[in-house]
């Protein structure tokens, strides 16, 4: 297999391209959590669920920062974690909408 800047930027171990995978349990949990954010726009749950979501997704960020599959995996998690810390120090209202 050639040792090109794009091998090792999109794949994988096994010579495979990997941009996008099936959804693995903290992305599972921070769309739930997401979409149920607009069910209880207010309160307790809201604030919880907030949480949950916010965790969820740094935890696969984290993941995929650390454990991710290509270079390019790695930078998504990076981009991601970035976006979800800034989020909640700097309080993008536009990121809020997505469930960051």
């Amino acid at each position: 297999m050639n040792n090109t800047l794009f091998d090792k930027i999109f794949r994988d171990s096994n010579g495979e391209i990997v941009i996008a995978q099936p959804p693995n349990l903290p992305i599972i949990v921070w769309l739930t959590a997401s979409l149920l954010k607009f069910i209880f726009p207010s309160g307790a749950i809201n604030v919880g669920l907030d949480v949950v979501a916010f965790g969820s997704l740094f935890t696969w960020a984290w993941l995929e920062l650390f454990q991710g599959v290509n270079y390019f995996r790695r930078t998504l998690g990076l981009v991601v974690l970035i976006a979800v810390i800034a989020s909640r120090t700097v309080g993008l209202n536009a990121l809020g909408s997505f469930g960051f």
